[in-house]
């Protein structure tokens, strides 16, 4: 799937200045990650099941 296909989104906890975000957008194999200040660059793909240990971690720190 390309980029451009992918539904990005950022964070409702993201400012509206929209600087220092990552964008996400879900697939059924992963979940992709996106610097939004440089959307040209490869995104990075992690698989789902990683991705919830990872924001699981996140939410505990």
């Amino acid at each position: 799937m390309s980029t451009t296909e992918l539904a990005w989104f950022k964070s409702s906890y993201s400012g509206t200045q929209g600087d220092d975000c990552i964008e996400v957008a879900v697939t059924e194999q992963a979940v992709c990650v996106r610097d939004s200040k440089d959307v040209a660059r490869p995104h990075l793909a992690v698989g789902r099941e990683e991705w919830s240990w990872f924001v699981g971690f996140a939410a505990d720190v």
